[in-house]
């Protein structure tokens, strides 16, 4: 029986390329996105091109109140096409960026981040649990600014660190139900994250590159493929582990 793994926020950048590469590995993807259906349908339709099932929710990762109609609708997608009550993988990987030195971050933009990257990683994941089959496995997307810290970042990486000591808990208290916990922290990625600036910008692109040991920013492909593995039974033993993938950023 092909595993079942959910992503949140797979429409675009590192949610779609993890989506792809589990596919590419077999496994049947659920995913989420907040507002791009038309990307999210061209993701399942890759999928399905793969030979694999798939499909695709609305759901606001920010917004809790959301979040136990979008279990009930899971559910139902479980049963009905799936023939299932429980899915076995969840990538929580839905985020945004928005930066501000700490002088000038406004209210709106810290409650954002975190109602996005750890209240909504938190509820999100608590109200899924009882669809999470046993012996399945949860990854958290942190941040390579959770280690090295750069201006204009602080609320982010706060998050992100709240995130990392999250998922040692998570592993702390799933571990009964053989259910693994980690933390992947990308390293700098050429994707529309954050406006696009890392792929887009050629002096920040340049930054990144000269502080990384492998000489270049990173590419999606670099850690869709990464979480994919991680996913895997050959994988099976990491636990409550915080995971940097990154070309060696700032050693």
């Amino acid at each position: 029986m092909s595993k079942i793994t959910l992503v949140t926020g797979a429409s675009r950048g590192l949610g779609r390329n993890t989506a792809l590469s589990i596919a590419r590995r077999g496994g049947d993807v659920i995913l989420t996105y907040q507002s791009r259906s038309a990307e999210a349908e061209a993701v399942v339709a890759e999928i399905q091109a793969l030979g694999r099932m798939a499909a695709a929710f609305q759901l606001d990762s920010g917004d809790v109140s959301g979040f136990a109609p979008f279990a009930e609708r899971l559910r139902k997608a479980l049963r009905e096409t799936w023939g299932r009550q429980s899915f076995d993988h969840l990538v929580n990987n839905a985020g945004h960026g928005d930066y501000a030195l700490i002088s000038d971050t406004t209210e709106a933009q810290f409650d954002g981040l975190m109602n996005v990257h750890f209240k909504g990683v938190y509820f999100l994941t608590q109200a899924l649990l009882p669809l999470i089959a046993d012996g399945g496995r949860i990854v958290n997307l942190s941040s390579g600014l959770t280690r090295v810290s750069y201006p204009g970042y602080a609320a982010y990486a706060a998050m992100k660190g709240a995130v990392e000591v999250l998922s040692v808990y998570m592993a702390k208290e799933l571990g009964a139900r053989g259910i693994a916990v980690n933390t992947v922290a990308p390293g700098a990625i050429e994707t529309d994250f954050g406006g696009g600036a890392v792929r887009d910008n050629p002096e920040i692109n340049k930054i990144f590159a000269e502080m990384t040991a492998l000489g270049r920013a990173g590419l999606p492909d670099d850690i869709g493929p990464m979480i994919a593995s991680l996913l895997s039974e050959d994988n099976r033993w990491i636990n409550a582990q915080r995971i940097e993938v990154s070309g060696g950023q700032a050693i």
